[in-house]
């Protein structure tokens, strides 16, 4: 049963609270005087504070009550106070709402509306107390995490990525291959060097390529090497990433705009380990952990006849799916306060816009706009004119999310294919799995 604290000097008021409280399975305790109501504070399980404003006899500026207040708020600062007096002063509730006050109600009070705040706040306490709870038990299992593995220095507070970096940590040892996917600026390249700094070959070699930034008539010479005079311009013999990561990891990024040749020849090295210079005939073999990532849609490029489905499903062994920043709101302040320099912080109105942006181009989208904050803002504290963010999108962004109704017709139209439903909603796929969880609709049919 939670516990209500009467603070009052006078009997009757200390005696109506107390019965009208007991009367709606609320334990009710009463002082009737400050320094009597702080050591039940000290003493006791205490939920709610209901607190008279004046003790002292042809008193009432409302000062004792105030002071009250202050050293309850220094004790227990999530502690909710109902003020209660018969000589209400504007101003004093305003200030003291603005130092936490819950509610501020004159003498003589209504006992429904006094009802339904205490219960209202008794509540809020509640969901709070085990919205905490929740927070510290999350951040012992990210310290826990962070114990046994290398995470890199990832920055994330929400459960979403622990669960994913939970995976990731459990296959990172393995020699599978990994396909991570996502969209652009989630963080898929740092998921990679997670995966490889906990893997059986961290010591080995970690070589990266982005396959999208290769011309296209160079790409299989970056991987596979080349003899002098394969091609023109080839001088000399070169040695392939394949080679230079033999023993350890290549991570391929942006595999999804790998040409069909190249598709075929990464097909037969995910299989045999074997491949040949550009310009031999000498076949050569490596053992080489492959890392993939792409933000293509690949089942959809399979069906349009773009990507070889073999080659997905070498790929995919192990698929992980990072979620965009808009999907973890959770991760947005602490990868803003990462990305802050030591000479500014950010307020609490650019907090709060920070959460409402929608975030499309994720975490480096964010990293960018942190950055230039920090170099353009004339004041040590950012404010939100100096996010330069557009208003509009943080407007919007609270109205953008799919009903029901949407997604079911998103699936009907896509054919119950969840990855082309999620593209024409602007959403992940795992995003949309999310939802449709939320809503209980089958991905078959929509219904």
């Amino acid at each position: 049963m939670q516990t209500v604290l009467i603070i009052d000097d006078n009997s009757g008021v200390r005696t109506a609270l107390s019965m009208l409280f007991s009367l709606h399975d609320l334990n009710a305790v009463a002082a009737s005087t400050p320094e009597e109501g702080l050591a039940h504070v000290d003493s006791g399980r205490i939920d709610l504070v209901v607190q008279d404003m004046n003790f002292s006899a042809d008193t009432t500026s409302g000062e004792e009550g105030v002071a009250l207040f202050h050293a309850i708020r220094e004790r227990q600062p999530d502690l909710p106070v109902i003020l209660l007096t018969a000589w209400t002063h504007l101003e004093t509730a305003v200030e003291l709402v603005r130092a936490g006050a819950a509610d501020y109600l004159a003498k003589p009070w209504d006992d429904t509306r006094l009802l339904t705040t205490a219960r209202n706040l008794l509540k809020l306490r509640e969901v709070t107390e085990e919205k905490n709870a929740l927070a510290v038990e999350r951040s012992r299992t990210r310290e826990s995490l962070a114990s046994q593995f290398d995470l890199r220095g990832l920055v994330y507070e929400s459960e979403a990525m622990h669960q994913l970096l939970l995976v990731a940590t459990q296959v990172a040892h393995s020699d599978v291959p990994v396909l991570i996917t996502g969209a652009n600026g989630a963080g898929k390249e740092k998921l990679a060097d997670v995966v490889q700094a906990n893997s059986s070959v961290a010591d080995g070699p970690y070589i990266k390529v982005n396959i999208g930034a290769l011309p296209g008539e160079l790409l299989e010479a970056e991987l596979f090497g080349a003899e002098a005079g394969a091609y023109t311009g080839a001088r000399e013999r070169r040695e392939g990433r394949f080679e230079a990561a033999d023993g350890g990891t290549l991570f391929l990024d942006e595999i999804g705009t790998l040409s069909p040749e190249g598709q075929t020849r990464l097909l037969r090295v995910l299989q045999t380990g074997e491949f040949e210079r550009l310009g031999s005939s000498k076949t050569r073999k490596v053992r080489v952990r492959v890392i993939s990532a792409t933000n293509l849609d690949i089942p959809a490029a399979i069906e349009a006849g773009e990507f070889r489905e073999d080659l997905y499903y070498r790929l995919n062994l192990i698929e992980l799916e990072v979620p965009g920043l808009a999907d973890r709101a959770d991760d947005i302040l602490p990868l803003a306060d990462f990305f802050l320099d030591t000479d500014h912080r950010i307020d609490d109105e650019a907090r709060a816009a920070l959460l409402s942006y929608p975030w499309p181009g994720n975490v480096r989208e964010l990293g960018n706009c942190i950055q230039r904050a920090c170099l353009l803002a004339r004041q040590p504290v950012i404010g939100v004119n100096d996010l330069r963010l557009n208003l509009q999108d943080i407007q919007r962004s609270g109205d953008d999310e799919p009903d029901s109704a949407a997604i079911r017709e998103a699936l009907d139209t896509c054919g119950g294919v969840v990855a082309k439903a999620a593209r024409k909603l602007g959403l992940s796929r795992q995003a949309l799995y999310r939802r449709m969880e939320k809503h209980r609709i089958g991905k078959e049919t929509g219904s």
